[in-house]
């Protein structure tokens, strides 16, 4: 698929076409309802001064009026969706940082947001009547929104900021149409595929992957307010759901409700495919989602900085391999040493990549651009290595590497070793610091039944090397995550570090 700009990524689908389904209000709204609302909520912005740049803050659920203001503040500017979740000062460094122009709301709540914006930001109400027709409230129509250029910047994210200040991530219309379509070649998906959106729409994981690429393809989006795992499958039934992606956060706890006396749910009978991104998914977990589910599954692995997806297992009858995360979905992925060196297969280093769906830079930040950009490649930050067909396997991120007496251990390893235990629900390892070996191994748990500390010791001891086993495990209620389900590995280091023995 060429670079278009967003609008135009789905200008030739049929009008009667259902683009978008809302469980929640029970609501259908076709494609050429969807274009249509997409262009007055650009005019209504252009009418409210904002131009080519200006950055539109957004503050809402997942919904049709989600979907359509973050097309329609591409077209007449730079949509800058935030998590409605936020705190206020979480809010007023993000408006500040992006200077947004606008801040979008629904007509009612969001004060936290509200707060946030204060006398400088204009807020601007949305929302949705019962046809099914989105307005911004309280705008003249004056003017229309000039289309944007595939050059210009759609969206802008921030990095999760776990090793310091967010970053800011500049996606073009290029960037984003561009991973739209190799997701959309990636799964083969067509018009009568219908994606179930559990990923939230303010991160690049909802945006591109269960949304853009789904309206590329003239296929229907499913958007509930929120992810649910009560309802999930009678909205997947419901809507005839043919695929969902979401992160292992979200398939843990869909597995947690299924019973495997009675087979798949109602709702799972259309899945052509479950996808996994955004963090990694245990072998154990697949192995898992697969007998419950009956679809096969398959992890990707996608970055903002890439608007998306880099790398995804395929479909059937491809092989599929656990703990990889497959192999470049038209993007190039090498393996780099710390000199630059390009790597052969098999041998660990630093995962690099180059594509047109990559950004050029981050926004004013000079420092940021000269470390993570070398020799046309962006450094990811991760370590992995390919196999000898190309797939590539993450070993995790290297600023989190536990540096045991010289012996680099990988955490994931170590997480996915404590979920093949039935008791362990969630497992995160991590370093801790420790006056001889400079770093030692712990780990935290969440168990689903009774176990002690020293059984899951004992369980680590027969199937990890002394210098991998984590000698201390803390069972905890609950491990820290990012609101699009990542665990937070370094809060939980910090949190454990001062119970060491």
């Amino acid at each position: 698929m060429s670079a278009t700009t967003l609008p135009e990524l789905f200008a030739s689908i049929p009008a009667q076409r259902t683009a978008v389904i809302v469980p929640d209000l029970d609501l259908r709204v076709t494609y050429g309802a969807l274009r249509s609302q997409i262009e007055s909520v650009a005019d209504a912005l252009a009418s409210a001064g904002i131009g080519r740049g200006d950055r539109v803050g957004i503050a809402l659920p997942n919904g049709l009026p989600m979907i359509v203001a973050f097309l329609a503040a591409s077209v007449a500017g730079t949509a800058a969706p935030l998590n409605p979740a936020y705190k206020e000062e979480e809010f007023r460094f993000y408006l500040d940082d992006t200077d947004a122009r606008l801040l979008i709301v629904p007509p009612d709540g969001a004060e936290a947001a509200r707060r946030a914006a204060g006398d400088r930001v204009p807020i601007a109400p949305i929302e949705v009547d019962s046809a099914g027709t989105v307005r911004l409230s309280g705008i003249d129509l004056q003017r229309s929104a000039a289309a944007p250029s595939v050059d210009d910047v759609a969206l802008i994210l921030h990095t999760s900021g776990s090793t310091g200040r967010p970053k800011r991530v500049p996606l073009s219309h290029a960037n984003l149409s561009i991973s739209a379509g190799n997701v959309a070649r990636s799964y083969a998906l067509g018009p009568d595929d219908v994606s179930l959106c559990a990923m939230p729409l303010f991160h690049v994981h909802g945006l591109v992957a269960s949304t853009l690429a789904t309206l590329a393809t003239g296929g229907t989006v499913v958007v509930p307010g929120k992810f649910n795992p009560l309802s999930f499958w009678r909205v997947a039934r419901d809507s005839g759901a043919t695929w969902y992606s979401a992160v292992p956060t979200l398939h843990q706890l869909l597995l947690a409700r299924a019973d495997p006396a009675a087979g798949k749910p109602a709702g799972a009978e259309r899945l052509r495919f479950i996808r996994s991104c955004s963090a990694s998914l245990a072998p154990q977990m697949m192995t898992d989602l697969e007998a419950a589910f009956g679809a096969p599954v398959l992890e990707a692995y996608g970055m903002t900085e890439a608007a998306h997806q880099m790398a995804s297992n395929p479909l059937p009858p491809a092989a599929r391999k656990p703990g990889s995360v497959g192999r470049g979905t038209d993007v190039r992925i090498s393996i780099m040493d710390a000199a630059g060196a390009h790597l052969p297969t098999g041998e660990r280093g630093e995962v690099v990549i180059q594509g047109p769906n990559v950004i050029r830079g981050y926004e004013n930040n000079p420092d940021a651009n000269a470390t993570s950009f070398v020799d046309g490649w962006f450094r990811t930050g991760d370590q992995g290595f390919l196999d000898a067909d190309g797939y590539l396997t993450l070993v995790g991120r290297i600023k989190e590497l536990i540096n045991r007496g010289g012996e680099k251990v990988s955490p994931r390893e170590i997480d996915e070793v404590l979920l093949a235990h039935p008791a362990v629900a969630e497992a995160v390892a991590f370093g801790v610091p420790h006056p001889t070996w400079g770093e030692e191994v712990a780990a935290a748990v969440v168990v689903r039944e009774p176990i002690s500390e020293a059984e899951l010791v004992s369980y680590c001891r027969e199937r990890l090397a002394d210098f991998k086993r984590p000698k201390q495990i803390h069972i905890t209620q609950a491990i820290p995550r990012t609101a699009t389900g990542k665990i937070q590995r370094r809060i939980v280091a910090e949190a454990f570090a001062s119970e060491r023995p």
